[in-house]
């Protein structure tokens, strides 16, 4: 057919297919088109359009000869035949349900579509083009896949299948298109001869299956009838037609089909027919039949019923049984993956299904092989060891609980042990290597399919010449041998040497050697007891030179032609000697001949094999990608270890160098210029130096910075476009005006607090919490605008320090900061019962003396006072109480009597109810205290809180600052004249003194107390004059003096009440002023004196006497 036709009749028949595969997704559908693509003569690269074929045959069929391509097309076929099932399962109108993904870690892809070169990039063109830690995917955006591409790349998918699978079984019509594709396609088989000078043929001989194992010889007796055994002459139950259809019984069979080359005969059973029974006895077979009387009789009965005369005549033939004919033997096509086996085939050579199964059969087996419950044990079919039923792998190898059993690989021999090739075997059922020639494994002890040919049959199973037949002695039937359980025997061995090797493992892996180096070394070390680790240690380094040295004398005699050249081994860590001949010496590392010898499994000659392949596929890729230099490449290849990667890195980096030199250069960066006309070129900046979210925004920024009166810069402007593309919302973030400063700023150069919506700039925000830490109290330290939160809170207090604590950590210096954290912990020390202020100095400490004891000792200042008085100590205090040691202090101390009552009134003075701190300083004046400690606002005359807002109090709806006063507080006594607290302390008998004491000044008051100087509070002595009769002190001080002996022993001042002070006091504390009728004034007002009398004084009014 010439190229014209051929091109329209695949177009024609591909556009068919198509179709047809595109909206079924089945292949039997397109079996027909897809053989007569398959038969079509074109080349390859004309008949596959949508993967290189090519490539992927060269890269599959690397082989030293013809057995090697073959099993290479073989490991194809079966790769080819899993991408055509993933193919169909996508243009399948009902797709599996996880047909998004590829697993790696499943071990029908690990075994078919990876071992193959090329399996992923088929994949890539179904669109599986996201890589995912464990497999591939399609990507996200994508919902469903493109049937028309998947149907085209599974069409030649499934083309290429057809022919691989006519190249192997030698059935192709045109092996012109492969010849320079596929090595030893139509190379002639050379045949054995002494004779060196004999000449190949030029005739091509086309590619054959597998050579079949020699037949055994047929005895020379001749062939006994079909229904006795070939061997021992007794009744047959089994026909091998490999065996040219010798019927054997099943001791014989079992014997005989033992030998390796006969394992994989298939044997079919004889279904004899049931034997026609007498017409008369009909029992007993038939043995004659009668012609002239029509019965069919038994040899008895034959003989009985012709014994009559009238029957003696009678014409009888003997009936000889029918043969059983053997079933078909034409090769067989796999109802499932519709493969063309042999037809001696028992499984299907891509799928391993059964020959006889079908769809619904094979659905029904796999039903069917599960097991009833999940509990029960199960035997695993690679390695025959009996699993728990709740586990899913096997213990010993791992492998799937439905897995079947992998192919044996045969056991490749090196170049030296020519020797032992023909007697060494390896079992198929336990994977031991047999050293000598037998019928059964030396461990298990079945008969194995890789056991050598050359063993002789055993005696029974020998023919006898003729004439032993003749003789007197009993044919003696061979007996199958007894089966042992050897099962558990070699369970228990193989668990042995399991866990041992285990243990090997995991002690190299605590000298950090890796299993596959363990495994390596086991082969390599098992002449002799080293231990695997001992053994990588010392002898590893040794071999992997010799690798390297045996690597480049290879290379090198193949180079220079065994011109004497010394190859250069490098060791990994030294420089390799400069070569008299420049590029002829070849590098070769420790690193690369340590990965060929582990892909060699330890095998010398192998791994030499294998590094000079790597070392040719990594100059080839080198050299495609423009490195034309061997020596340099090589040299590359040995820094980098054989990394590609390293090795790219190291040729392209004196590449690179001018390029670095001048994107490295210390010249500035010019500056983003806003009015620069290539408009273009400075986005581009940008995105690259600020990476903005679009391209968009860039254009935003460049259009905000040439508005007219700029004042903010590029950062500022390039944050605000970072957080919103709306122009109006960016300029109203770059306008924000300091409410401590009045300067502009952009949002992100603001800051504010938590409890509050205030916004301050960062510099005024450090500002006033710098001056509030050095200067105030920790009270102090609230927002600069709104003066919020409420420090007497303690909940909130708590909640605002602890994030204030956060944000100044950013904006304080380090000693500011320390600062900062000492007065919060004082704060929060202060809540300690224990916690006393020194009255020398102002610090504060915990006191942990026993309470019992007085006397104790500042930390700071070192100095004593009076835990519960707060004096300073004197040695008179150790025997006095508190109020004993004041009274002898004014009984006999000088000083203290000069000062008078001044001396008095300072020592009680005002004590913070919060913090217990004292202050020498008076009540007189403003009521309203603020403790420079703890900054606690309360009254003077009462200890009670003073309150910005609305009080916890439940009646008090007022809103300002103010505090409840009990009645006998300063608050409402300091209203009173002298004379009528004089009157209320002589109703109760209690003396006051109205004479200054000897020796003091009486011309201004000189009792010290709190005072604003030009916004400082400082303390200093009254200074007002002082009137006769009032005990040296001002009016003021001296009815402090008079309240303070009111308080002291609890007097109630409503004795001396009048009807409107009453009625107020009434109104004030909430008794009931409600007037009976025809109540007398006299006895309204004694029953209300009476109720308000019931309200107890104050709580906390200082009472010291």
């Amino acid at each position: 057919m010439s190229g014209g036709p051929a091109s329209v009749q695949m177009d024609e028949v591909r556009r068919r297919s198509l179709s047809l595969l595109s909206s079924s997704g089945n292949a039997q559908d397109v079996k027909a088109e897809v053989q007569t693509m398959a038969g079509i003569p074109l080349p390859l690269s004309e008949k596959y359009r949508q993967f290189g074929v090519e490539a992927m045959l060269r890269e599959n069929t690397a082989g030293r000869n013809r057995q090697e391509v073959l099993e290479s097309l073989s490991r194809l076929v079966k790769a080819l035949s899993i991408l055509e099932k993933y193919g169909c399962n996508l243009t399948s109108p009902t797709r599996p349900r996880y047909w998004r993904s590829v697993k790696h870690n499943n071990p029908v892809f690990r075994t078919t579509v990876d071992a193959i070169k090329g399996g992923r990039r088929v994949l890539y063109l179904y669109g599986y083009t996201n890589q995912q830690v464990d497999g591939l995917s399609f990507p996200d955006e994508v919902t469903e896949p493109d049937a028309e591409k998947v149907a085209a790349v599974t069409l030649e998918v499934m083309t290429l299948r057809t022919e691989v699978d006519m190249l192997i079984k030698g059935t192709h019509p045109h092996l012109e298109h492969f010849q320079d594709v596929i090595p030893f396609i139509t190379q002639q088989e050379k045949p054995v001869s002494d004779s060196a000078d004999e000449q190949p043929v030029d005739k091509p001989e086309v590619l054959s299956p597998l050579p079949k194992p020699a037949q055994p010889l047929k005895p020379s007796t001749g062939s006994p009838v079909a229904s006795d055994c070939n061997l021992c002459g007794g009744p047959s139950s089994l026909v091998c037609p490999s065996c040219d259809n010798q019927p054997l019984c099943d001791a014989c069979d079992d014997l005989f089909h033992r030998h390796p080359s006969r394992a994989n005969h298939k044997r079919d059973k004889i279904h004899k027919t049931k034997p026609e029974t007498c017409s008369i006895c009909g029992i007993s077979s038939v043995h004659a039949q009668c012609s002239t009387c029509v019965q069919r009789l038994c040899r008895k009965c034959d003989l009985l019923f012709h014994s009559h005369p009238d029957r003696k005549g009678h014409n009888r033939t003997n009936i000889t049984p029918a043969k059983t004919s053997s079933p078909s033997l034409s090769p067989w096509e796999c109802s499932h993956c519709t493969t063309v086996n042999e037809m001696r085939a028992v499984l299907c050579a891509t799928c391993e299904r059964p020959r006889l199964a079908t769809a619904a059969s094979n659905v029904q087996e796999s039903l069917m092989s599960v097991p009833t419950s999940p509990n029960t044990e199960w035997q695993c079919k690679s390695c025959t060891v009996v699993n728990q039923g709740s586990s899913i792998l096997c213990e010993v190898c791992e492998r799937p609980r439905l897995a079947t059993r992998p192919p044996v690989a045969p056991v490749l021999s090196s170049p030296g042990s020519l020797s032992d090739s023909g007697t060494k075997w390896m079992c198929q059922f336990c994977t031991y290597v047999n050293t000598k020639p037998a019928l059964v494994c030396e461990m298990c002890n079945l008969s194995g399919k890789d056991s050598p040919t050359g063993v002789s049959l055993p005696l029974s199973l020998q023919q006898t010449p003729s004439s032993t037949k003749d003789q007197s002695q009993p044919v003696t039937r061979p007996q199958p041998k007894p089966r042992l359980n050897t099962d558990l025997r070699r369970q228990k061995t193989m668990r042995e040497d399991g866990l041992a090797l285990i243990h090997q493992i995991r002690e190299a892996e605590k000298c950090g050697i890796s299993p596959e180096e363990v495994y390596a070394a086991i082969l390599c070390s098992s002449s002799n007891n080293t231990k695997p680790c001992d053994w990588v240690t010392s002898e590893l380094p040794h071999l992997l030179d010799e690798i390297c040295a045996m690597a480049a004398s290879v290379q090198l005699n193949y180079k220079a032609g065994d011109c004497g050249i010394q190859p250069t081994v490098v060791r990994d860590g030294e420089e390799p000697e400069q070569s008299s001949v420049p590029g002829e010496g070849v590098k070769l590392s420790r690193a690369e001949a340590k990965l060929a010898w582990l892909a060699a499994g330890g095998d010398t000659d192998r791994a030499v094999k294998q590094l000079l392949r790597d070392r040719q596929h990594k100059m080839k890729e080198l050299h495609s990608l423009g490195f034309r230099d061997s020596s340099q490449s090589e040299e590359a290849l040995r820094l980098s270890g054989g990394e590609v990667k390293g090795a790219l890195s190291l040729l392209q980096r004196p590449l690179l160098e001018p390029f670095h030199q001048r994107i490295w250069t210390d010249q500035p960066e010019p500056p983003i210029d806003p009015k620069n006309p290539d408009k273009q070129r400075m986005c581009r900046r940008l995105l690259a130096l600020y990476d903005l979210p679009s391209w968009g925004r860039c254009e935003l920024v460049l259009s905000l910075l040439q508005e007219p009166d700029v004042t903010y810069s590029l950062e500022d402007v390039v944050q605000a476009a970072k957080e919103s593309h709306d122009k109006d919302f960016i300029r109203r973030l770059l306008n924000n005006e300091c409410p401590c400063c009045f300067s502009i700023f952009p949002r992100s150069k603001m800051q504010s607090l938590t409890s509050c919506q205030c916004s301050v700039c960062h510099e005024c925000f450090a500002m006033h919490f710098t001056v509030a830490v050095r200067d105030k109290h920790i009270r102090d330290m609230v927002c600069p605008v709104c003066r919020e939160p409420d420090i007497n809170d303690p909940e909130q207090l708590d909640s605002y320090f602890s994030t204030l604590a956060i944000q100044l950590h950013e904006c304080l210096e380090p000693d500011v900061y320390d600062l900062f954290h000492k007065k919060l912990t004082e704060h929060a020390l202060m809540k300690d019962p224990k916690f006393l202020w020194c009255c020398h100095c102002t610090s504060g400490f915990i006191n942990e003396i026993n309470e019992n004891q007085l006397k104790v000792t500042c930390l700071s200042c070192h100095k004593s006072f009076c835990a519960q008085c707060k004096k300073p100590w004197e040695s008179q205090h150790q025997v006095l109480s508190c109020e004993q040691f004041q009274q002898w202090k004014r009984d006999n101390d000088p000083e203290y009597q000069r000062q008078g009552l001044a001396g008095y009134l300072r020592d009680n003075g005002i004590t913070c109810p919060h913090c217990r701190f004292q202050y020498a300083l008076t009540k007189g004046g403003c009521m309203h205290f603020s403790c420079s400690q703890c900054r606690y606002q309360f009254c003077s005359g009462c200890n009670n809180s003073y309150h910005k807002t609305a009080c916890k109090t439940p009646p008090c709806s007022y809103t300002g600052l103010h505090a409840h006063h009990p009645r006998d507080c300063l608050f409402y006594l300091r209203d009173w004249e002298p004379t009528r607290l004089q009157e209320l302390l002589k109703m109760k008998g209690v003396e006051f003194n109205t004479d200054p004491s000897a020796g003091t000044q009486t011309d201004s008051c000189r009792v010290m107390e709190q005072k604003d100087e030009e916004g400082l509070q400082v303390d200093s002595p009254c200074g007002i004059q002082t009137k006769p009769g009032q005990a040296g002190l001002c009016e003021k001080h001296y009815r402090e003096y008079l309240v303070s002996l009111i308080n002291a022993h609890s007097l109630d001042p409503a004795l001396l009440y009048d009807a409107h002070e009453l009625t107020r006091a009434c109104e004030r504390y909430q008794v009931d002023t409600q007037r009976g009728e025809n109540e007398e004034d006299d006895a309204y007002h004694a029953r209300q004196l009476k109720k308000l009398m019931e309200v107890p004084l104050g709580e906390k009014v200082p009472r010291n006497k």
